[in-house]
């Protein structure tokens, strides 16, 4: 009996943490989103219940589709440079040459700065007028309306975000990369194996646990992006660059319907914890895989 006491009370501040930062809010969020609930709630505490006709009034909403196609796009395509030039720059630092340990450390720096602070730096570099982007695209070419233009806003915020993402799969990458014997390599290379025939058959195969990991994981992160977003370029022009965290912002704190705006994080929540399960699955078939 001591030691079972002795041990709820070492569980206990993190059950209390749990419960109170992420159990309330997700229950309360939950509640509210079957809510009729306003700015007069607030002052009057009356929210009749609605049942699930925000999340009607959500699905209805024209902007729905927007939301999400421009979150499939953001991520799909956040996702697919990130990984693909974080796994190139893991290969190409997995060489030892002089100054590989600074130059990597040197990459880690968008990982490291605020969000906030990378995405008013991106956009001052987008800036139509003012930015450094433009003033390199003047020698070539017209600049690019980046902040202002519906087909280039998209096009900015995911540059920005893959900008923030590569130092993470190249950390992760580089550590899998480390973990390969060299033996391996060196025995294909006495076969008589070129340098792209020793990464097909010998590095992807043994990389494939930590790619599927690091592939998760960014999806699940990337999904739920906000602060980027809003900071570039505020879910606009003409809501080019909304998706489905930008949104429910913008339905609880610029029109005030924050039924509405709970059940859209709800969605966001859903598909969240969708993809954080299938990360636990993989997770758990990488340690079976590595256990054998």
């Amino acid at each position: 009996m001591r030691r079972t006491t002795a041990g709820y009370a070492f569980l206990a501040p993190v059950l209390l943490y749990v419960v109170v930062f992420f159990g309330y809010p997700l229950v309360a969020n939950l509640v509210m989103s079957a809510q009729d609930y306003t700015v007069r709630s607030f002052y009057t505490g009356e929210a009749p219940f609605v049942g699930f006709a925000n999340y009607a009034a959500v699905l209805a909403n024209p902007l729905f589709t927007t939301a999400v196609l421009n979150t499939v796009l953001f991520t799909v395509g956040s996702i697919a440079f990130q990984f693909g030039i974080g796994l190139a720059l893991a290969v190409f630092f997995s060489g030892r040459f002089l100054g590989s340990a600074t130059l990597r450390s040197l990459l880690l720096l968008p990982w490291l700065l605020p969000l906030v602070v990378s995405g008013a730096v991106w956009r001052w570099m987008f800036d139509q007028d003012h930015g450094v982007l433009n003033a390199a695209l003047r020698l070539v070419d017209a600049p690019v309306p980046w902040l202002t233009s519906t087909e280039w806003a998209l096009p900015a915020v995911v540059i920005t975000n893959i900008w923030i993402g590569i130092p993470f799969n190249l950390v992760v990458l580089h550590g899998g990369l480390k973990a390969i014997p060299p033996t391996l390599h060196e025995a294909a290379e006495l076969d008589g194996a070129s340098g792209w025939q020793r990464f097909r058959f010998v590095t992807w195969p043994l990389l494939r646990p930590v790619t599927g990991i690091v592939l998760m994981l960014g999806l699940v992160y990337t999904i739920k992006v906000f602060d980027v977003i809003m900071v570039v370029t505020g879910g606009g022009p003409a809501n080019a660059t909304q998706t489905l965290t930008t949104w429910s912002y913008a339905l609880s704190f610029r029109d005030f319907a924050f039924g509405q705006g709970a059940a859209v994080g709800n969605l966001l929540i859903l598909v969240a914890t969708a993809f954080g399960l299938l990360y636990l699955r993989s997770l758990r078939a990488t340690l079976a895989e590595a256990a054998s």
